[in-house]
């Protein structure tokens, strides 16, 4: 048994040592049972410096408090992504982003595990993010009015509401007050922004856009404001994007997935103009017109505490909505035309138009993915297709077989109930998706778009 233990620790040892992150691991008493070489490189450290003894003798600068390791000891429950910075035993400053795990025995605390990532060298990659960014921006400098790719002539429609939208937003784009637009996935957010920006006073200025999505939570800040030399290991003075638009425009898409606490700052810009570098004591005044979007409607966003109110009241000065493609029908068959006409010039082919059951089958379907999806479907019927009209053959597998569910329900002469049809429509996608995917639950949900849980469930539902 004693062998069994001692190979059972050497194996865990040799996984541990393979993983390339820093891992340390303390009792409950706050000595550190196990510290790899990741870790130690990360905190300027030796593993004899750290191993067997008290986090405090390696670590003198933490407490209790702040010290994430034995907040979760005392809590029992996880920290995840959250930053930490502190002074090693030769005086050495340490940024790291940690994710902490309580080490339960049974229902009793034994000890924890702390996975760390190196912060400054996340911090410096955003730099560079930043520095290419500022490369951008400073050659499209000499491009004038180019610096959009799009105008709000290229959001395409014949809806009245939408071209009435689309006047408004020629009127009010001459204003420096901030915007929020809404809109779901693929109805052109970006399109219509990149429109305002050209039609706007500061269209000779910098058109910057960043997907608050798209960076980590702890870089976000760093990347909008800039840094102050010395702010962390490595740091330099460096420009933020609010910076970089000075003169122009600052997009910030998806609003909603920027902590909390970062919007608190970003009301504070809106409401003076002053920003200040992290790690810095001085405010720099800065001209940028602020243009957010999310595709979360705002009260929800509002009601799920992922947007500060007061935030929202400051950028509500200008509100669009983008209406979705299933609610201006019209837009369908006249995008589908324009598409088809600027596929014909990229892939050198002549197909004249869609097929009557195909057309029957664009104007029934609800266009989850809006213009996007309808741009994409076209696109890949156009690539396979070599008759003169697109048919419903052409169509992508998952809508090709959603059109044949619909067919056969619209042959049916006998079952009118709604429901019933409906539950045998979902039948019948369940059943197409996990052939698909060969029965895998996971990629079945994403052809569905559904949560694997929902799917899990409806299966049961079904054999049930």
């Amino acid at each position: 048994m004693a062998q069994l233990i001692a190979l059972t620790q050497e194996v865990l040892s040799a996984i541990l040592k393979s993983i390339d992150e820093g891992i340390h691991v303390v009792n409950t008493e706050g000595k550190t049972i196990y510290y790899n070489e990741v870790a130690a490189r990360h905190d300027g450290m030796t593993v004899k410096e750290v191993l067997g003894k008290h986090l405090f003798d390696s670590f003198p600068s933490l407490s209790e408090e702040s010290s994430t390791l034995l907040k979760v000891i005392k809590t029992g429950k996880p920290i995840y992504n959250q930053t930490q910075v502190y002074m090693n035993l030769h005086g050495t400053r340490i940024d790291t982003m940690n994710t902490t795990l309580p080490i339960f025995l049974g229902e009793e605390i034994i000890g924890a595990v702390e996975i760390a990532k190196d912060y400054s060298r996340m911090k410096l990659f955003a730099e560079r993010l930043l520095d290419l960014q500022k490369g951008l921006n400073r050659s499209s400098r000499k491009k004038s009015a180019k610096q959009v790719k799009y105008t709000l002539r290229d959001l395409m429609t014949v809806n009245p509401s939408f071209n009435s939208l689309k006047e408004d937003a020629k009127r009010l784009a001459k204003s420096d007050s901030p915007i929020l637009v809404y809109g779901e996935s693929g109805t052109g957010k970006e399109l219509f922004v990149q429109g305002l920006h050209h039609e706007s006073l500061r269209s000779e200025g910098p058109f910057i856009a960043q997907n608050c999505a798209a960076i980590p939570e702890t870089l976000l800040e760093s990347i909008l404001f800039g840094t102050a030399k010395g702010s962390y290991t490595g740091a330099v003075d460096r420009k933020g994007l609010f910076e970089l638009a000075d003169g122009g425009t600052l997009f910030l898409d998806e609003l909603h997935t920027m902590p909390i606490e970062l919007q608190a700052k970003l009301l504070r810009v809106l409401e003076d103009g002053m920003v200040r570098r992290v790690g810095s004591s001085e405010n720099m005044l800065v001209d940028v017109r602020v243009i957010a979007a999310m595709n979360v409607h705002p009260n929800e966003a509002l009601q799920d505490q992922k947007l500060r109110s007061d935030l929202y009241y400051r950028l509500n000065v200008f509100t669009f909505s983008l209406l979705p493609l299933r609610d201006r029908k019209e837009d369908i068959l006249f995008l589908t035309e324009h598409f088809i006409k600027d596929y014909n010039v990229k892939l050198t082919k002549n197909i004249k138009g869609i097929k009557n059951s195909c057309e029957s089958f664009f104007m029934e379907y609800q266009w989850p993915g809006n213009v996007r999806e309808l741009k994409h479907t076209i696109e890949y019927m156009m690539n396979i297709s070599d008759a003169e009209y697109l048919r419903v053959e052409d169509l992508p597998i998952m809508l090709k077989h959603l059109s044949a569910s619909q067919q056969s329900c619209m042959d049916s002469t006998g079952e009118l109930s709604l429901r019933k049809n409906i539950e045998k429509l979902e039948k019948r996608l369940i059943k197409n998706a996990l052939e698909l995917s060969a029965g895998n639950i996971n990629q079945a949900s994403k052809l569905l778009e559904i949560p694997r849980q929902t799917l899990q469930y409806k299966i049961k539902k079904i054999l049930d």
